[in-house]
């Protein structure tokens, strides 16, 4: 911003008096605090990992899409998902493991971590909870329906920060947040706008359909910012390894439950498996690690940004690759998401001050020597 002077000349015995507005301070001040936003901002840990979130979220989408629609392979996606969680407990207990301090043993704590992970049970039981509301409202109301309520989770995520973590955001973030769930919306427009989709399903409850789907929104929002409050403002202070084991124990039951519910699907239980279905089990325990990952060093808003982001990515993927849609109304929604998703990302108002840490309760001796040990990535 250019300085502005005022001038007041005032003749006294024949001197000249020259007074200043002290704006040139206040606008090099305001410059220092943008340049500290904008350098905030773009962290290169918050950067690296958001980049990496998009990118896994792409490559899951675009395999998935090669697998089951290309390929035609049949098997459950519970069983992936399942595997997924096998793979992210396993080397999350490696790494645990690994970098304990000296004379500390594994066993007594990875035990200890599991009699500790009843607020990460409760994260996988709302997960399970999402499942089963999404599976009631696609049996109620079309696939249309359910794609425009789904990008409302944009919103609820906004609005559980405010309200759990008593984050304020300024306009420009909000009109950034709203015009990237219309950016969704309109790039979805293949799959709401046809004729197939538009149709209820025959018997179905639009009422408790749709009720389903706000609900599953809702729980969407409030999950992310629970494990963001887990993670920066519990006692403990646990690490992000810590944190996926005990995640990923609470969230093997759920999984294990949904595989019986539905039989195995089509090619009964572990059948249909290729080495595609592998390679997403893999990719699936890297994006809980990096969910992880992103909202520490991140937030949950900037976290759903790179998701965000990654729907975009992978239908340019998908269409050049696989032969997907690619209409001129999704190349402008496509622009108006990345629109958004810098207008968020790039606006310069005071940054909100970190989340602090609740006050510790008073411990046993041995449960303090094992919290201790607590991995820091």
């Amino acid at each position: 911003m250019p300085s502005h002077h005022r001038r007041t000349r005032t003749h006294s015995s024949g001197r000249i008096r020259v007074v200043e507005e002290e704006t040139e301070e206040d606008s090099d001040l305001a410059k220092k605090s943008k340049i500290m936003v904008f350098k905030s901002m773009m962290s290169s840990t918050k950067l690296f990992v958001l980049v990496l979130l998009c990118m896994q979220n792409t490559m899951f989408t675009v395999l998935r899409r090669y697998s089951q629609g290309v390929l035609k392979e049949i098997y459950s996606k519970y069983e992936v998902l399942l595997v997924g969680e096998l793979i992210k407990f396993v080397y999350s207990a490696y790494k645990i493991s690994s970098e304990l301090s000296q004379g500390e043993k594994a066993v007594p704590k990875l035990r200890y971590l599991l009699k500790r992970s009843s607020k990460m049970a409760v994260l996988a039981c709302i997960y399970g909870a999402m499942n089963i509301l999404s599976f009631v409202a696609l049996r109620n109301i079309s696939a249309g329906m359910f794609t425009v309520f789904a990008q409302l989770k944009i919103l609820t995520t906004a609005t559980c920060s405010s309200v759990m973590l008593n984050r304020s955001y300024s306009m420009t973030k909000w009109r950034a947040l709203i015009s990237l769930m219309m950016g969704v919306l309109l790039f979805s427009e293949p799959i709401w706008n046809r004729d197939d989709n538009s149709k209820n399903p025959e018997g179905g409850n639009v009422m408790l359909g749709t009720a389903a789907v706000l609900i599953e929104v809702t729980l969407s929002g409030f999950a992310s910012i629970y494990f963001e409050k887990v993670i920066k403002t519990d006692p403990e202070q646990l690490g992000i390894w810590e944190r996926n084991y005990q995640l990923a124990f609470g969230s093997i039951p759920i999984y294990v439950m949904f595989m019986f519910w539905e039989d195995g699907g089509v090619a009964g239980y572990f059948g249909g498996w290729s080495v595609v279905a592998g390679i997403l089990a893999l990719l699936g325990a890297a994006g809980g690690m990096l969910v992880a990952l992103s909202i520490k060093h991140g937030d949950s808003i900037l976290k759903t940004l790179a998701t965000t982001g990654a729907i975009v990515l992978s239908a340019a993927l998908d269409h050049y690759l696989l032969g997907g849609p690619l209409t001129n109304i999704m190349c402008i929604a496509g622009v108006i998401v990345v629109i958004s998703i810098c207008n968020y990302t790039f606006d310069m108002s005071p940054p909100e001050a970190p989340l602090q840490t609740e006050p510790k309760n008073d411990k046993p001796d041995e449960e303090i020597a094992l919290t201790k040990a607590s991995v820091k990535f």
